[in-house]
């Protein structure tokens, strides 16, 4: 080969796993996708079946749920097919839409979570207005704008990666095509594609982020104005869930893309990188289920009326 050329696939280096533990770890990881589309599977027909928990709030964990689903199917089932295949081998155009998939539902999870932090904001800090302010027509309109939003910005990731060429070699130290590797690669100039990821990348993550910092402030001080034991309590059991959710999304981002690089940087972004997009969706299920009365009520009302 060239030192730059064009390339037709891509090969996955993986996990760092020993070759006489890959037949256990693609067990594990098989029971850990199936818990995840499984568990979120069941939120959605929860929510679905119990007209009780037709609410804005569940109306968002139920496409949270799904966006879950579709995030974690967009890198596992590869995965788990090169790691039982011993085939490392991936296309050139299966490479970039599975990033532009990947990119596209992290956004959106982003995004729900911020719209689940004003939900909760309106609920605490504007009970009375709460149904006026939270009506369908908004909840609907956050969902398409997240969807908008997400799409439109890694459509723009996509096209200008698509735009590179040429690569100095086509081996990706990962388990799937993550656009920052991928731009590491490249013998181009990326100038453009990095200064569209700080500008775009601040719009999908940070200002998300600063939103669920301030909606959860105001809840804070709200909560300081009359603080009760049962206030207290009251705000802790509605917002719990989702704090622990957003607390597990966002510090596996933190951990993956701005703690600064060591030696055996790559590495430690794929151990991080199975956390973020295989145990944190796995998890979901378990805390808004564990933690929270109505979705536990409806399970126990959709079993009765079976039996």
């Amino acid at each position: 080969m060239d030192n730059e050329s064009t390339v037709s696939e891509f090969i996955l280096l993986g996990l760092p796993i020993r070759a006489e533990d890959q037949a256990v770890y693609s067990a594990l990881f098989l029971v850990m996708y199936l818990t995840t589309v499984l568990g979120n599977l069941l939120i959605i027909l929860l929510i679905r079946l119990d007209s009780h928990l037709h609410t804005p709030m569940y109306f968002f964990l139920s496409h949270l749920a799904f966006t879950d689903i579709s995030f974690s199917s967009v890198t596992a089932p590869k995965m788990l097919m090169n790691m039982l295949a011993h085939s490392q081998s991936i296309s050139y155009a299966g490479c970039i839409s599975q990033e532009y998939f990947f990119t596209v539902f992290a956004s959106i999870d982003s995004f729900l979570l911020t719209s689940m932090a004003y939900d909760r904001y309106v609920a605490i800090c504007h009970p009375l207005h709460y149904i006026t302010i939270m009506n369908q027509n908004l909840c609907v309109l956050l969902v398409v704008v997240s969807w908008a939003i997400s799409s439109a910005n890694c459509l723009v990731h996509t096209l200008l990666l698509a735009c590179l060429s040429h690569f100095r070699n086509n081996t990706i130290p990962h388990y799937f095509c993550d656009l920052s590797t991928l731009l590491k690669l490249s013998s181009s100039d990326t100038t453009i594609n990095e200064l569209v990821i700080l500008v775009l990348g601040n719009l999908v993550i940070s200002v998300p982020f600063i939103c669920i910092i301030v909606s959860y402030g105001r809840i804070g001080v709200t909560i300081l104005k009359a603080p009760s034991i049962k206030g207290i309590c009251k705000a802790l059991s509605t917002c719990g869930s989702h704090l622990c959710v957003v607390s597990l999304y966002f510090g596996a981002i933190i951990g993956l893309y701005f703690v600064p690089s060591s030696n055996n940087a790559n590495e430690n972004n794929a151990i991080v990188s199975v956390m973020y997009t295989m145990v944190t969706p796995m998890l979901n299920p378990f805390i808004y289920s564990l933690r929270n009365r109505d979705m536990k009520r409806a399970l126990k009302n959709v079993l009765s009326r079976k039996k």
